[in-house]
């Protein structure tokens, strides 16, 4: 049986490029070549790379680059997009439960949930965070963004739904206080003009939870910002009102 994210991406790559948390790949990826150094001799790792927002933009600045997706639908559109601008990158199909590149890469990015957090576990987030560590160099670094759970501790469920940020969710949410995952139904029109109801179950975490699991994980530095679309800045200081979580982890 899919889980719910399977079947969110399945069939749905032409509609995601249009979702407005997808519109901010450009100020996304100064950012992280503002984290490199600018050194394009650098390797880059894209989890969870989707259609390869990020992947071709880095790729056609001169980096290295390398996207994994879970989703062969997403990886197919990745491709098309990458050809159509002369751009040869590795899409390769791996789930981020299930990867390790043995110190290949000097920089792994995993942004807007590209898999963390959406698993159905907290054993499987751990994983994919280890997973992530295992693929980097000895000087290597992650970026990634999460639900930040300071934000439903502050708002209700409610305030969460009128705020617009859960286009699509339906009045059935629960937020799990003992977890800290939403439970929510999700209505949706694939590219195939089928329609689906998704049982989604969404991990947050809080600033302690993240640097706790990196640090335990072996990331020597741990900085927490707030994720704000298109616009990354180690300047963004995180606040109730950040939906996400922007982290850089240095190994």
């Amino acid at each position: 049986m899919k889980q719910w994210y399977e079947e969110l991406f399945e069939n749905s790559a032409d509609s995601y490029e249009n979702e407005v948390f997808t519109q901010g790949t450009i100020g996304e990826v100064d950012f992280f070549e503002k984290e490199c150094g600018y050194d394009k001799s650098l390797k880059i790792l894209d989890v969870g790379c989707g259609t390869g927002r990020h992947t071709i933009e880095l790729a056609s600045r001169g980096y290295n680059v390398t996207g994994i997706d879970l989703s062969e639908a997403q990886l197919a559109k990745a491709r098309n997009n990458a050809a159509s601008r002369n751009l040869e990158i590795p899409f390769l199909r791996k789930d981020a439960r299930d990867f390790d590149f043995k110190g290949e890469f000097d920089l792994a990015i995993m942004i807007c949930e590209g898999a963390f957090p959406l698993m159905e576990t907290d054993e499987m987030n751990f994983r994919i965070l280890q997973n992530a560590f295992n693929s980097l160099n000895d000087n290597g670094k992650l970026i990634f963004t999460t639900l930040s759970g300071l934000f439903p501790l502050y708002h209700s469920v409610k305030d969460f739904l009128d705020s617009g940020d859960s286009m699509g969710v339906t009045d059935d949410v629960r937020f799990d206080l003992m977890t800290f995952r939403q439970f929510s139904t999700y209505e949706m029109t694939d590219d195939m003009g089928n329609r689906k109801v998704l049982n989604c179950n969404e991990r947050y975490y809080v600033p302690s939870e993240i640097t706790w699991l990196l640090k335990s994980i072996g990331f020597k530095n741990v900085t927490i910002c707030g994720g704000k679309l298109g616009a990354f800045s180690r300047e963004e200081v995180l606040t109730t009102d950040n939906f996400e979580m922007l982290i850089i982890a240095q190994k």
